[in-house]
């Protein structure tokens, strides 16, 4: 049989709105996820961990353990295999937290001191909470704050600080200063799924079913730390539910696939949401300085940005938030500074858009503040500042729409009839303000392969090592590779979540979509011309590979970003403290959009977050135990139902001529800028400043407003 792509016209699958291929598997529970994915034989690990933030472990009371029913074995640092950590990862040297029961020290409270495994999950949790461990417990820190002389500068991929000008004296010759301190708090992912893994040996080789946003990256961490042919080692991820950057080589991988070796059968470890608050990663607290100066019309003679962040003793991970600045604005003095503390908590890891959510944050607060001492619009300010390049980097945009976005956000949001004055709009008792910020990610790419089948039916087949963690990426590969090919997606299927398919970006940066449809665009031009040659497809199909390497490299130097303008109305009930953010409206420029249904899904998504950030989410540590205060959804509160009222995300056109992929990627860019517009909008209403996130109703009720006669706490002026 002979089948080459379609003779007549097909309509442009990509821009074009498509519920997501797998829609009808999730809803109907057809869809399997790590945790329930079945095995024959399957046994079950429960993860004991510490209740010390820092010691030794002195012993372990295994023994009653064992003889409880269905305990198949208990892994812990005396009798665990041993792992290899001397090797650099696809993102550098491992984290020595993931290489469990290696020593008897306790780095922090929630550590990984033992691993039970039994016959059911039940068994295994009840063996676990009953597993004695006896502690030399050492007087622990996890006090943070700004100013501390322990903090350091970072280096390696990121500076750690960046200089340009004198920015003292540029100060000093300011017509208007901004100096302030912003800080943020611990925050979590709180994903829906639970982080879950299962380990089994087959003919000599390890395949581990996951839940990840980088099966070929998780593979090649594990085969490292085991001393494994990389060819032996396959990982399996096909449905997340959830990852926001959490989801990549963690404790409970490496203990799964400890027990598998050890007892030579299936092992699952799933796991629990206490757990996770402690072992998978979360966003660090920050301090942010901001320091801006502006001559008389408000542009800037200086900006100086220097943040503050946390790790763990065991693991250097910096949240780069002074990162934001390198690109937004640019001043004759321009400094930026990333520090950060060790202290004796869990590392931090990578979440929606790490550096830029808490950065803007900051810097667009900051900005907000000097609009208000210079008397400009917001918008305005903005206007004066926009930079020619990129004002560290030198390179110039590929393209930079942030101004339009702020043109058409303003149309939209009615900006025009916004009073600058704060405090003066009124409904009863809730005061009414707007506020606006900017937002930027970048536009990366990183080398990926794919690989391609014309099948003698006339479909194609699409394998990738691509990750779906809800954002839709299977449907939008789909219709790239329908575009491509120039069929109807209905003839294409892609396959995702399989190291064995070859190295690809993981899904993360905003940079999988964009790196995983060039690979994939490249194969569907090749096999196009194999097919056009006319020679017929053999019942095995005709396969062609792609690989991105060299046109990756080749592409052009230039500051790459998605931007956006974030508007908020908040409403501040004067009574109680509470803040409702009644409509919301992004405006982006974000490349080509794929799949107009899920871009605007992960923008929305991103939007809502910011309020969540704004308003309600913090994570506080208890300086005498170490831990937090209740690791659960219960009382780390995110926004639900009840918190989001208005949103809405639109997009502007958006093409780089010299880029041959145009996707940029939408996944991180919602979330930047959304809390400082939050936060602007509450300064508005209120006449205060709140500088600290969240803006819980017990700081709005000590912050007071400057709104109006006998509003409580008349005079204040900031919090």
């Amino acid at each position: 049989m002979t089948t080459t792509t379609t003779s007549t016209p097909v309509t442009k699958a990509v821009g074009t709105a498509h519920t997501r291929i797998e829609g009808f598997d999730k809803v109907t529970g057809a869809a399997r996820y790590a945790g329930d994915t079945p095995f024959a034989g399957l046994a079950h690990g429960w993860l004991a961990v510490s209740t010390v933030a820092r010691g030794r472990i002195r012993s372990l009371e295994t023994a009653p353990v064992l003889e409880m029913p269905g305990v198949l074995t208990v892994l812990h640092h005396e009798n665990a295999p041993r792992v290899n950590t001397d090797y650099v990862g696809f993102m550098g040297p491992p984290d020595p937290t993931i290489a469990v029961f290696q020593h008897d020290r306790v780095p922090h409270q929630g550590w990984p001191v033992a691993l039970v495994v039994a016959e059911t999950p039940e068994q295994a949790r009840e063996a676990a909470e009953a597993l004695v461990v006896h502690y030399e417990e050492e007087p622990h820190d996890i006090g943070f704050s700004a100013g501390n002389p322990d903090a350091y500068a970072v280096n390696g991929h990121m500076p750690g600080v960046t200089e340009k000008g004198d920015k003292e004296a540029e100060l000093a010759a300011s017509a208007a200063v901004v100096d302030e301190e912003y800080t943020t708090p611990e925050e979590h992912h709180s994903m829906m799924e639970p982080h879950a893994a299962t380990a089994r040996w087959d003919e000599g080789r390890l395949e581990v079913v996951d839940s990840n946003q980088g099966t070929r990256w998780v593979a090649d961490e594990l085969a490292k730390l085991f001393s494994l042919d990389p060819a032996s080692v396959r990982v399996r991820s096909e449905h997340i539910g959830g990852g926001f950057g959490s989801k990549g080589i963690r404790a409970h991988q490496v203990a799964a696939t400890m027990a598998a070796t050890v007892l030579q059968r299936p092992v699952r470890v799933v796991l629990t949401r206490r757990q996770m608050f402690s072992l998978t990663g979360y966003r660090s607290p920050t301090t942010q300085r901001v320091r801006l100066g502006a001559d008389a019309e408000g542009r800037l003679r200086a900006l100086e940005h220097e943040s503050l962040s946390i790790t763990s003793t065991m693991h250097e991970f910096v949240e780069p938030s002074a990162g934001a600045a390198r690109v937004m604005y640019d001043a004759e003095a321009h400094h930026t500074a990333n520090r950060v503390i060790r202290r004796d908590v869990p590392t931090p890891t990578f979440m929606r858009a790490p550096g830029e959510a808490p950065g803007s944050f900051a810097l667009e607060s900051a900005l907000d503040e000097l609009a208000e001492i210079c008397g400009l619009d917001p918008i305005e300010l903005r206007v004066r500042n926009e930079p020619e390049r990129g004002p560290v980097s030198g390179m110039p945009f590929s393209d930079r729409n942030l101004l339009a976005c702020f043109r058409e956000g303003a149309a939209r949001f009615g900006w025009a009839d916004r009073d600058p004055r704060p405090g003066l709009r009124r409904e009863g008792r809730w005061l009414i303000g707007t506020g606006t910020a900017a937002a930027s990610f970048p536009a990366g790419s990183a080398p990926s392969t794919a690989a391609m089948t014309a099948e003698e039916d006339g479909t194609f087949t699409v394998r990738i090592a691509a990750a779906d963690i809800g954002t839709g990426a299977r449907t939008a590969l789909t219709l790239v590779a329908a575009d491509a090919l120039e069929v109807a997606p209905e003839r294409v299927r892609v396959r995702i979540g399989d190291s064995d398919f070859g190295p690809a970006m993981v899904a993360g940066g905003s940079m999988g979509t964009r790196s995983w449809a060039w690979a994939i665009t490249l194969a569907a031009g090749e096999l196009r011309e194999r097919l056009a040659l006319g020679t017929g497809i053999p019942p095995e199909g005709i396969t062609v590979r792609s690989d991105t390497s060299e046109a990756v490299g080749t592409l052009a130097q230039r500051e790459r970003h998605s931007f956006g303008a974030q508007f908020a109305e908040a409403a501040v009930d004067v009574t109680t403290g509470e803040v409702r953010v009644r409509r919301m409206l992004g405006i982006f420029s974000a490349g080509r959009i794929v799949n107009p249904l899920t871009a605007r899904n992960q923008l929305v998504g991103g939007m809502v977050w910011g309020i969540s950030m704004a308003l309600h989410e913090e994570a506080v540590r208890d300086r005498a135990t170490g831990g937090l205060y209740g690791a659960d959804l219960a009382n780390y509160h995110v926004a639900s139902h009840a918190d989001i009222a208005r949103i809405e995300a639109d997009w502007l056109a958006d093409t780089d001529t010299e880029d041959p992929i145009g996707i940029k990627g939408v996944g991180e860019v919602g979330i930047v800028g959304a809390a400082a517009a939050v936060a602007n909008a509450v300064w508005h209403a209120t006449g205060v400043r709140h500088r600290s996130l969240p803006i819980r109703p017990d700081r709005v009720l000590r912050a007071g407003t400057t709104a109006g006669a006998g509003s409580p706490g008349a005079g204040a002026r900031d919090a």
